[in-house]
């Protein structure tokens, strides 16, 4: 510093700072070997307080106003020093002003995917991304704990730090609050309350406050998403085999619009016929074998009923074999019964087709 400086900083007794930054979390006053003028006037604008430290110690702390620095005013630095009479003469003090605003748009975000488990997909690969608000609520602890002896802190400075933190406790809370994965878009604002209540304690510690936090988007891997897509898809379609046929027919028609002549136009038509035909053969042989899945095939050579038995199904059993099992007992007008083309399971004794058999038993022997 040359020696114009050096007297220009000895007759200022003028300290302020006007921030004309977006970023500047702590700015150190200049002056010269620190030398503070007894009696000099100290501004300190709203979102500011400005920390007085003395041989590395915080001394004083003076939130928005206007003050003289003198004995009266500052009662910790005039203990510390140690003047009964008061003073005089300039005396050594560092200056920081602390920004008490909203650092706002601080971004966060997954590096690599997050591991968890959801009760309908499974184990999931979950990317997220989302905002965050701090502001120091504690200068002297800030000080301490993050910027030190810098005289320009910035919040970027501090930012990969908290980034990392922040991501730490959202893939925590994450899997803590067992969310589905589908229900997640539906959660955002309590998610993201729930999160900024996690670590709030944790930036505490560093004399900051998390005052708003975001979850933007959480998002799942792109063939994860296709696969949803294409399940999404199906439920809008809903009947498959309707479907097949409104599209085979979209294909008879621009087959029959074919613009290649009177010849082409009938070959165009006759392959758009051919394949409504084949689809529609290939669905309805589909729900075919879907309805047989659905039903016990018939047993050749007459009726043939399946039989409840202890809640279990068992059968089919013919006829015949009916007969055994009521000549046995194990078959009774109570028995619940049921054959192809009925609609529900009956009582064997208001089937017709079956009182022939309980006719036969002979009655219980007298006793």
């Amino acid at each position: 510093m040359g020696i114009f400086d050096r007297l220009k900083n000895e007759l200022l007794d003028i300290i302020e700072w006007s921030d004309d930054t977006a970023n500047t979390m702590v700015w150190k006053f200049p002056r010269f070997q620190n030398e503070i003028k007894n009696g000099a006037q100290l501004t300190v604008r709203e979102s500011q307080v400005a920390v007085l430290v003395n041989e590395g110690k915080i001394a004083d702390v003076y939130q928005p106003g206007r003050y003289k620095l003198e004995t009266q005013n500052m009662p910790i630095l005039t203990t510390i020093m140690g003047w009964k009479y008061g003073f005089n003469s300039p005396f050594k003090v560092d200056v920081y002003f602390v920004n008490t605003k909203q650092f706002v748009d601080n971004k966060w975000g997954t590096k690599n995917p997050i591991m968890l488990r959801d009760a309908e997909f499974g184990p999931v690969r979950l990317r997220a991304f989302g905002t965050y608000a701090i502001k120091i609520i504690d200068a002297g602890k800030f000080i301490k704990e993050i910027a030190g002896t810098q005289s320009h802190f910035t919040v970027e400075e501090v930012s990969e730090q908290l980034r990392n933190l922040v991501v730490t406790r959202f893939t925590d809370a994450i899997g803590e609050s067992k969310i589905p994965i589908l229900d997640l878009a539906a959660n955002y604002d309590e998610l993201s309350k729930f999160i900024a209540g996690k670590i709030n304690p944790e930036f505490g510690e560093y004399g900051l406050e998390v005052t708003k936090f975001l979850v933007e988007n959480v998002s799942l891997p792109p063939e994860v998403e296709q696969a949803l897509d294409k399940r999404s898809s199906m439920g809008i379609i809903g009947n498959l085999n309707q479907y097949a046929q409104f599209q085979a027919a979209n294909a008879m028609e621009a087959a029959a619009k074919n613009p290649s002549g009177n010849a082409s136009e009938g070959i165009g038509m006759g392959m758009g016929f051919a394949m409504a035909q084949q689809m529609g053969q290939m669905f309805n042989q589909n729900q075919q074998n879907n309805n047989n899945n659905q039903q016990p095939p018939p047993v050749p050579g007459g009726s043939s009923y399946f039989v409840a038995v202890n809640g279990q199904q068992q059968g089919p059993y013919t006829l015949a074999v009916l007969q055994g099992m009521s000549t046995q007992g194990s078959f009774t007008r109570e028995s619940l019964v049921w054959k192809q083309g009925m609609t529900g399971w009956l009582k064997a004794g208001e089937v017709s087709e079956l009182n022939s058999l309980f006719s036969s038993v002979p009655p219980p022997l007298p006793k």
